[in-house]
């Protein structure tokens, strides 16, 4: 899982960023991997993994991770290639999905590259972008299939029609993500990699101060939670700040601070748990002596395709998945105890894998 931290200058984007990122390689005891200087990768948060390591003191424990991309140089104008406008795109092209930093707060001493504090139009400002460069995109796609209608085929008159659609909602303002589509088109339109189509979360970036108020409350939030109801987008309320403080601490004394604000979770934590919901992730666990691992697969996934994310051997020569779900397993205590009460099961090629299921694949290659 890929995801594009984007967002103006001065709204705190990059303070979360390296908040995330740090405290994701700290609390998980994981190894911090810088792919550029600005990605990171950060461990999946899963309490079932450690209940696995407790019972099979394996010689590693592998996380799910997912890769943060701080994506700089935005300005008007990104999408006709103004600043860094490009380079920009094509970074959010590469993600799966978007967290759209959004400053919520005043604070006279950090200056807003626009003079004031409007997260409608900060929000606005990027969009209309990303709305342009789709527009670029989905012209492109009409004229082409309109040259190809003249083959006779009925495909692309429905094609070049669905492109004018889809264009006519993205003049409007609106992102692709918006447009009334059946499945079907939905389908082919993914295929045309458009910015909007990609799920988005709001990371709505409040003061310290602001951390034990009501989220409701702030006005700014509100105002940000409206324009995320209008367009499908999930909202993460989150202090930059607070989660760049959290990233300094031990997890014992990070656990008491979190308690004594009154959150819970890490702000990483909820963003990836919205990540995983946005996108219809889900995990599914393998353990062993050598290994407890988590795996990250899509809500729907077969048993055999879930076995090709551990090697394609496994899918191509796929007999059965063992199965007995994580609860199961760690209410009885051990694989062999749940084998003696009849309660691992054995499923076939049309089984879909459930989020938690501890999975032994059996293949012949």
């Amino acid at each position: 899982m890929k995801l594009g931290v984007v967002g103006l200058p001065n709204v705190g984007k990059s303070t979360l960023f390296n908040a995330i990122t740090g405290a994701g390689a700290q609390a998980a005891n994981y190894p911090f991997c810088t792919i550029e200087p600005n990605a990171g990768i950060v461990p999946v948060p899963d309490h079932r993994l450690s209940v696995l390591a407790e019972m099979y003191h394996p010689k590693k424990v592998t996380p799910a991770t997912v890769e943060f991309v701080d994506i700089a140089g935005l300005v008007k104008g990104a999408s006709k290639g103004e600043g860094l406008g490009n380079k920009f795109l094509s970074h959010i092209r590469e993600c799966e999905a978007i967290v759209h930093v959004v400053r919520c707060f005043e604070d006279e001493n950090i200056i807003h590259v626009d003079g004031s504090v409007n997260p409608a139009r900060d929000i606005e400002t990027i969009n209309l972008e990303l709305i342009f460069a789709d527009m670029e995109t989905v012209s492109r796609r009409e004229e082409k299939a309109r040259k190809l209608v003249k083959t006779g085929e009925k495909k692309y008159g429905e094609e070049a029609d669905l492109a004018a659609r889809v264009l006519a909602h993205l003049e409007s303002g609106r992102p692709a993500r918006t447009c009334p589509l059946s499945d079907d088109e939905k389908e082919t339109v993914r295929g045309w990699f458009l910015l909007t189509m990609k799920p988005v979360i709001y990371a709505a970036n409040i003061s310290e101060d602001q951390v034990s108020d009501d989220e409701d409350s702030i006005e700014f939030v509100r105002q940000v939670k409206q324009i995320a109801e209008q367009e499908n987008a999930e909202v993460l309320v989150i202090s930059a700040r607070i989660e760049e403080e959290i990233a300094q601490m031990e997890p014992e004394e990070k656990e008491e601070f979190l308690q004594e604000l009154g959150i819970g979770q890490s702000g990483l934590d909820r963003l990836i748990r919205k990540c995983y919901h946005l996108l219809g992730l889900i995990s599914f666990l393998t353990a062993g002596e050598d290994e407890c691992r988590a795996w990250t697969i899509v809500r729907g996934t077969k048993a055999p395709q879930a076995a090709g994310k551990i090697h394609t051997d496994f899918e191509r020569g796929f007999i059965r998945a063992e199965i007995v779900p994580f609860e199961t397993l760690h209410e009885l205590g051990s694989m062999a105890a749940c084998k003696e009460k009849g309660l691992v099961r054995s499923e076939g090629k049309d089984y879909v894998m459930q989020d938690g299921d501890v999975t032994l694949f059996r293949f012949n290659v």
